[in-house]
């Protein structure tokens, strides 16, 4: 995606940049390949199908039990929490339960989409079910999480009223722009995979062993504290 800072985003130079950028650069690298970047819209990616289109998702994509239907993910690489961001001036929404009737946004096609909708089951952890604590809410899906902050900046209720998103790149906006606040604690704690078209398991076996070996060199725990300022691969 082309505004997501800091896992993805284009700099002045109108060229990708990002965490999510370096990791697949040094997966390209360590596996003797050019690589070659593509962002089409979430939803297309989050789709699967790609028919050739592209050979990996390094986009910070949570393991849904949808998603496993047509992808397969071979390893996790960064783990980061779900939180709740509203305007500066809103003291109202403190916590998940106030939600509830608000409109909310969030980016089409996203985990948070499906947790606000109460089908979100994480891959792997379905004995860990998530905690809703909301009543039916407003989702308002956009493309572009750039338009919804926009949206949000206008004041509380006059497009949006809260918006769903990751807490690092919440964390990057905010330091940005003072119109913006996380409200309360985390949501849920979510897993972020690569991600490959399901059933190849020469091409999953070697995402995996190369992404350990970013791991264990320390590659990928640099890359982190470049962007994130800490180290959340591990």
């Amino acid at each position: 995606m082309e505004s997501y800072p800091p896992f993805s985003f284009l700099n002045e130079q109108n060229q990708l940049e990002g965490f999510d950028v370096d990791v697949a650069k040094a997966v390209a690298q360590r596996l003797g390949v050019k690589l070659k970047l593509e962002t089409p819209s979430w939803d297309v990616i989050a789709a699967g199908h790609w028919n050739g289109r592209y050979d990996i998702c390094v986009c910070s994509m949570t393991p849904s039990k949808a998603r496993a239907e047509v992808f397969d993910f071979p390893v996790e690489y960064y783990q980061s929490p779900a939180v709740i961001v509203v305007n500066a001036s809103d003291n109202k929404i403190t916590a998940g339960k106030d939600l509830s009737g608000k409109k909310i946004g969030v980016i089409s096609a996203s985990t948070y989409e499906a947790y606000l909708n109460k089908d979100l089951v994480i891959e792997g952890a379905e004995d860990k079910p998530l905690s809703f604590p909301f009543d039916n809410v407003q989702v308002a899906p956009y493309d572009n999480e750039t338009v919804a902050f926009q949206d949000l900046a206008l004041g509380t209720g006059v497009r949006l009223d809260a918006m769903v998103t990751n807490l690092i790149t919440a964390r990057e906006r905010i330091a940005q722009d003072p119109r913006f606040k996380i409200a309360g604690d985390a949501l849920y704690a979510e897993p972020n995979v690569v991600a490959i078209e399901k059933g190849d398991a020469q091409w999953n076996a070697k995402v995996t062993e190369v992404i350990g070996q970013l791991k264990a060199d320390g590659t990928l725990g640099n890359i982190s504290q470049k962007w994130i300022g800490a180290d959340i691969s591990q």
